[in-house]
């Protein structure tokens, strides 16, 4: 089978990059994955998704971190990647309370060394995720992609919305090709230990209580897995053009004459908290014990995805229901963990 592109996944051993590295390879593209299996969860598991792919004839994986700034320049003038699909991040609104460095060298330092690999070796396309929770403040529903996102209540939404910026900046200077993907609470098997999803059940089954933040007033666009990947590829293979009718009087945040493109990838039918735990105790068969908490520092009480940009420009609209993915998610945990 003739190889399709060459392409760059950063983050290739975590949730989101793991499963975009086999659709990926699946359909005949050459893949390097890269990834610094650091410790902010645990490793295994890391070492469980690359496990799936990493004996694949097209797969590579490079083990190094984004914040290193020579190693990533000699990676992009090596390989001469076609495009670039940069999912590496320090993930979670609450860790960068604790921990903004971490924030700092990956999302910033980091980004800034894969566009400018970008830019020097003519990558025909670099695709980034973003997040939801760049909408920060914003109380207008659903989240559209057509909103001011100017007041972020965390450093990893201030982190996310520097990158479509920094992106913007090299689409212009540099004619660079950039979309950004919004990414709205991503689930599903594979997932992080650290989601509310994967909590929640290893609480269940151990028996113990779970936290319930803002006393389960709280509304999610839970998006399963298989749909975030279709959406990343659909967007990847449509390269990001200028809008011929940007106008810098009423300028559209979501484009520009800059060939860059912003769009929200989410299901687009928000749930309630109380709703998806009660999703979790049919497939587990089991009961949770609740512990009603208030909402924590950074959070937001609630979000909804418009992908109307999204359906018009690729013909694409996430829509498997939450009962179906938490399902599979937890067939998959008590596979993975014999529990």
């Amino acid at each position: 089978m003739a190889i399709m592109s060459k392409i760059l996944v950063t983050g290739a051993a975590g949730f989101i990059g793991s499963h975009l590295s086999i659709r990926l390879l699946e359909r005949g593209d050459e893949v390097v994955g890269l990834d610094n299996l650091n410790d902010y969860y645990e490793v295994s598991l890391k070492e469980a998704r690359l496990a799936r792919f990493s004996d694949h004839e097209n797969f590579r994986l490079v083990k190094m971190d984004l914040s290193d700034r020579e190693g990533m320049e000699a990676l992009f003038t090596e390989e001469k990647f076609d495009k670039v699909v940069n999912l590496a991040a320090q993930a979670g609104v609450r860790y960068s309370i604790e921990n903004p460095h971490a924030y700092i060298e990956s999302n910033i330092v980091g980004f800034t060394n894969v566009i400018e690999g970008c830019r020097h070796n003519k990558v025909k396309h670099l695709v980034y995720a973003s997040s939801s929770s760049v909408y920060g403040a914003n109380e207008t529903m659903p989240f559209s992609v057509h909103d001011n996102v100017d007041h972020p209540l965390s450093l990893y939404a201030a982190s996310k919305k520097a990158n479509e910026l920094m992106a913007h900046t090299y689409s212009h200077l540099y004619e660079l090709p950039t979309t950004g993907l919004r990414f709205f609470t991503v689930y599903g098997p594979w997932g992080r230990p650290d989601m509310a999803l994967f909590l929640f059940t290893k609480a269940i089954l151990e028996g113990k209580p779970i936290n319930v933040f803002n006393h389960g007033k709280m509304r999610r666009d839970f998006t399963y897995i298989d749909d975030i990947v279709e959406g990343v590829i659909r967007v990847l293979d449509k390269t990001a053009e200028s809008n011929s009718e940007w106008n810098g009087k009423k300028p559209d945040p979501a484009s520009s004459k800059a060939p860059w493109r912003i769009y929200n990838i989410g299901n687009s039918n928000p749930v309630e908290l109380m709703d998806y735990i009660k999703a979790i105790e049919k497939s587990l068969g089991m009961e949770a014990e609740k512990n009603f908490m208030p909402l924590q520092d950074g959070d937001v009480p609630a979000t909804s995805a418009d992908v109307q940009a999204l359906m018009d420009d690729v013909g694409f609209k996430p829509d498997t229901h939450v009962e179906d993915g938490v399902r599979r998610f937890v067939e998959w945990y008590r596979a993975y963990y014999k529990v």
